[in-house]
């Protein structure tokens, strides 16, 4: 039973989770997440992950199978474990096929066919490493076993919610970074508004309100941003990782920029045109849409 105050679960955190399912994802309690996490020290659905694995990559033995899974949980609970986290997601790291006698990569996401992913909600997701103090998120996103968005629900009538949100995502960082090792992006919402960001980031200025037509509702909010298609292409192209003053820092890419590279990539494909013009304002990110825009053409 949920610990949360009635108000804060009953208006935003479980509609969440039921919005969500209407789209395809499966709720787990959260009895059932922990035990499929093997306690609150661990991260990933072993079982889930090991299965996918085996689905997408059918040269893998189970000795590599359980490497693999091993591998993931050993990354550190920092940005660059997280974005190593990231590149596996991708299908960018590679593993040697005894058999064939080379590396090849490594597939644990399915970019290409949705319904072949397996995706769970979950709430009230515990962390507890060993000898520390742990931190509970209110809802986690799960894909192939592997959480990938974080969630933060605050009651609507309270002012500052989202600062108060916010704040308890960087004492994440600070207290239990193993909460936020495996998820690349979260949430902040109190209903009345929507924001996300990127994890490891959680920079007011960073964040952004989710914004579609016509003008949402909370329900029509959740479900455009977790359409799962939709979803796998941000993991898959929108979430990005620099160096900046000698730190890796990480950005997503806004709905505008996603609409503008969309646009660039279509305007590649026309047999027709072979020009365009991108009409930027100060601020809009136009580096990052325009070093997206020139990746996703090569790697066409």
């Amino acid at each position: 039973m949920s610990s949360l105050k009635i108000s804060e679960a009953g208006t935003v955190q479980f509609p969440m989770v039921n919005h969500s399912v209407e789209i395809g994802w499966t709720p787990l309690t959260p009895e059932i997440a922990r035990e499929k996490r093997g306690g609150d020290a661990g991260t990933f659905f072993r079982d889930d992950l090991g299965n996918k694995l085996k689905d997408f990559n059918h040269w893998l033995s189970d000795d590599n199978t359980r490497s693999i899974i091993e591998t993931l949980d050993a990354l550190p609970a920092t940005i660059e474990g997280n974005r190593e986290l990231l590149s596996w997601i991708r299908g960018e790291r590679q593993w040697y096929d005894e058999n064939e006698q080379r590396h090849r990569a490594v597939k644990l996401l399915d970019f290409d066919r949705s319904e072949a992913n397996t995706f769970h909600v979950t709430w009230e997701w515990k962390i507890k490493p060993h000898a520390r103090k742990g931190n509970r998120a209110d809802v986690m996103y799960v894909i192939n076993g592997i959480p990938v968005c974080i969630v933060e629900h605050k009651h609507p009538k309270d002012g500052d919610a989202l600062e108060r949100a916010v704040k308890q995502l960087r004492r994440y960082e600070l207290e239990t970074p193993e909460l936020i090792a495996a998820p690349q992006l979260f949430n902040v919402t109190h209903l009345l508004d929507y924001w996300y960001g990127v994890t490891w980031n959680v920079n007011r200025r960073d964040m952004a309100r989710w914004k579609q037509k016509p003008e949402e509702t909370y329900r029509f909010a959740v479900q455009s941003f977790f359409e799962r298609t939709d979803f796998l292409r941000t993991l898959q192209h929108w979430i990005l990782f620099y160096v900046q003053d000698g730190e890796t820092r990480k950005s997503v890419l806004r709905q505008h920029q996603q609409r503008a590279i969309d646009s660039v990539l279509g305007r590649c494909l026309g047999p027709l045109k072979h020009r365009g013009l991108i009409w930027h304002t100060l601020g809009s990110g136009k580096t990052f849409t325009l070093l997206t825009s020139a990746r996703l053409i090569l790697e066409d």
